[in-house]
């Protein structure tokens, strides 16, 4: 803890406060840290016990996700209400544990839309890469009722799913486009030159366009 608070970087916490997040060490350093430790479970668990974001995070750089168990993790994830915190625990832990199906599905229509929407990340994953058993019609109705009023977390997800569903299911792809084009979700977000728009109908039709120039060079 000594060592994270001698990290902390004024500047950091400004960039880092104007998103959710509310620490101030700079992720390269923290990942640093992470190597030099390695694989830790017992001192990820006390990290993370400690509630500080920057602890927290290394915490989810030497854990070893499979070490879990199911209550754990739902219990970590209600309590990480920062961004940076909630979007590393779903994607370096849960994800490569075993308890993800289970934990999807219980979160997927959880009241609290900060827990609902790491729900609709784990849901992205599987429209993705193991897309059997997904009621894919199903879920772009869900994302057609209610992505336009859905809080900022939950919106982003179910935006990425939209999106995920467009780009990897050629047979959903029209309507996955329109519904975006009807709804406009992050039609105007800030997006630095170079980079991809969130917003879905731009975003299938780039990642598309891309697909089909690589099997043609391929």
């Amino acid at each position: 803890m000594a060592e994270l608070a001698g990290l902390e970087d004024a500047r950091v916490r400004a960039v880092n406060e104007r998103h959710g997040d509310d620490h101030g060490v700079n992720l390269t350093k923290l990942r640093a840290v992470a190597k030099r430790l390695k694989k830790r479970q017992d001192l990820a668990v006390e990290l993370w016990a400690t509630g500080d974001s920057a602890a927290r995070l290394l915490a989810l750089l030497v854990c070893r996700p499979r070490e879990f168990g199911r209550d754990e993790l739902d219990a970590m994830l209600r309590g990480a209400r920062t961004p940076k915190v909630h979007d590393w625990l779903v994607n370096y832990v849960v994800k490569k544990g075993p308890h993800a199906e289970e934990l999807r599905l219980a979160w997927f229509d959880d009241p609290d839309p900060v827990v609902a929407s790491a729900g609709w990340a784990l849901t992205v994953e599987r429209v993705g890469k193991r897309p059997d058993g997904l009621d894919l019609p199903g879920l772009l109705d869900t994302i057609e009722d209610g992505m336009a009023d859905a809080p900022d977390r939950l919106q982003w997800e179910m935006n990425n799913c939209l999106a995920r569903i467009g780009i990897d299911h050629p047979e959903y792809r029209e309507r996955a486009v329109a519904i975006g084009e009807r709804l406009r979700v992050l039609e105007d977000y800030p997006t630095p030159p170079g980079c991809l728009t969130p917003y879905a109908p731009v975003w299938i039709g780039e990642m598309v366009r891309r697909a089909e120039e690589a099997r043609k060079l391929g």
